[in-house]
């Protein structure tokens, strides 16, 4: 059994759906849930891009999603967030254990961290991760072991926004392309693992997705892209990725910026 395989089933057992998680906000319940391995989350809400949080519109908190099988938080073994180098905007390359570059398309990730009335979170941390372009988390492939790239720490500036340079991940069988990440309060709780203030997943348009999978090293996301749909997905199935779909810039040559605002319980 592949890798993939037990991660989606580890995902369908532990997810918590957004129809759950918003009915617990509806209540005004500040939920706190345990992601695939452990890891604490707590919920979210809708996105615009990174790039338009208005402060004084109300937000539900981002939906609340698994953290997946290859977290590397230390919530089921390996720890990225205590590697040295971790906190870094570069994500691409391994840091102290490792030496490997990920390839592939550009990508990078601009997040808002803002609360529930649009107002920026200053010094959040956030923790991104998620997998290369032959659909393989570092830290858990085989192979991949000492390698720690496409994961990375980030701290917010005053106004709330992270951005992580990494390239366009692949679509591996039964999943639709897909960033995770947590928040955290801080960066001292960030890589002192936790508390987490939450856990969710970007999905990438479908457009982009098809144009990134057309350029050379993705012709296995390619198909596998071919056999999956949002409205299948079990994370994103739900609702579309109506809340956590990144709004999308650039183009496969040049590569792409995938904005997405997070609201978070704050």
């Amino acid at each position: 059994m592949s890798d993939h395989v037990h991660g989606l089933r580890q995902d369908m057992g532990t997810l918590m759906t957004r129809r759950r998680a918003l009915a617990a906000f509806g209540a005004g319940a500040l939920g706190v849930v345990a992601g695939c391995g452990g890891s604490g989350t707590a919920s979210r809400a809708p996105s615009t891009t990174a790039t338009s949080s208005a402060a004084g519109v109300p937000r539900d908190p981002i939906p609340e999603e698994t953290a997946g099988p290859y977290p590397g938080d230390g919530s089921n073994g390996p720890n990225a967030l205590d590697d040295a180098g971790i906190v870094r905007r570069d994500i691409r390359s391994s840091v102290g254990i490792g030496s490997a570059t990920a390839e592939g398309v550009p990508l990078a990730l601009a997040m808002a961290i803002v609360t529930a009335a649009g107002e920026p979170v200053a010094g959040a941390a956030v923790y991104a991760w998620h997998c290369d372009r032959d659909g393989n988390y570092s830290l858990y492939a085989s192979g991949l072991e000492n390698e720690n790239y496409l994961r990375g720490v980030q701290a917010a500036g005053a106004d709330g926004k992270v951005t992580f340079r990494s390239v366009f991940p692949g679509c591996y069988a039964g999943r639709w392309p897909h960033v995770h990440f947590e928040v955290y309060a801080s960066l001292a709780h960030a890589l002192e693992a936790g508390p987490i203030v939450a856990t969710s997943q970007i999905a990438l348009p479908k457009a982009e997705c098809d144009a990134t999978y057309a350029t050379d090293g993705y012709a296995t996301s390619a198909g596998n892209l071919a056999g999956i749909s949002l409205a299948a997905d079990n994370v994103f199935g739900d609702d579309g990725a109506v809340h956590q779909l990144a709004t999308m810039t650039g183009d496969a040559a040049s590569g792409f910026t995938a904005a997405l605002t997070v609201p978070v319980a704050h």
